[in-house]
């Protein structure tokens, strides 16, 4: 991933530039955030699905080290909201009113 994962002071006037409300800006970074969200806990369960054990005795259980590293990696990716605010700014986040379709 190429963003930076560290928090950063964003300058509200880019962030608001391209709706011209903050809290219009907000709320769209915060649904596109809640998609990634949600195709990133997608993609993981499917992963580590291969893994799923159907028997629950703990003596059967080990340690697999191949699932370990893909939760890791999960772990350190940044964080959702981080990667649709970069998103937002780069212009690359596509939103609609959708009471202005209606007309």
């Amino acid at each position: 991933m190429a963003v930076n994962p560290s928090i950063i002071t964003r300058d509200l006037d880019k962030v608001s530039e391209s709706t011209g409300n903050i809290y219009e800006s907000i709320h769209i970074v915060g649904q596109r955030a809640k998609q990634i969200s949600n195709n990133l806990k997608e993609e993981l369960n499917n992963k580590l699905s291969e893994f799923a054990s159907t028997v629950d005795n703990l003596e059967e259980v080990f340690e697999n080290k191949e699932q370990i590293e893909i939760s890791k990696f999960y772990e350190r990716m940044p964080k959702p909201s981080t990667l649709a605010m970069e998103e937002f700014l780069e212009g690359k986040v596509y939103y609609r009113y959708p009471e202005e379709q209606a007309e």
